[in-house]
């Protein structure tokens, strides 16, 4: 019992530690780092809102499809609010991916302005 739990206790160690460089990673990879404008601060704070809650579903860049859920960059507030505090669509929009495996996030709510100006302005630029 006491090896299966050390055991337990250092394959947790080490998929803390992974998890934690990942992050680190992508919170390099994703930073503006010179291109374009930099973010605004609500922009900014919809960046960490990204990272923290949606990256393991969607690519690192919203911009690309991710493993499970589709590309969001340029997502509106109404396909935001729908979809992330309901896990719905807003009515009349086609959906990218018809799945349903996203879970309603409704203590994000307050984050959805942030979300949404991260998102936009990332689409901004790939226009560019």
């Amino acid at each position: 019992m006491r090896r299966s739990r050390s055991r337990l206790a250092s394959l947790l160690g080490t998929a803390v530690a992974v998890a934690f460089a990942g992050v680190g990673f992508v919170a390099i990879g994703c930073s503006p780092g010179g291109q374009g404008p930099p973010l605004s601060e609500l922009a900014q704070r919809g960046r960490q809102v990204y990272q923290t809650h949606c990256i393991a579903c969607h690519a690192s860049d919203p911009s690309q499809k991710g493993p499970m859920g589709p590309a969001i960059a340029a997502s509106s507030l109404d396909l935001l609010r729908a979809k992330v505090l309901h896990n719905e669509y807003p009515p009349g929009y086609v959906p990218q991916r018809d799945t349903r495996v996203m879970v309603a996030l409704p203590h994000l709510e307050p984050e959805l302005p942030a979300l949404e100006a991260y998102l936009g302005e990332l689409s901004k630029e790939a226009e560019k």
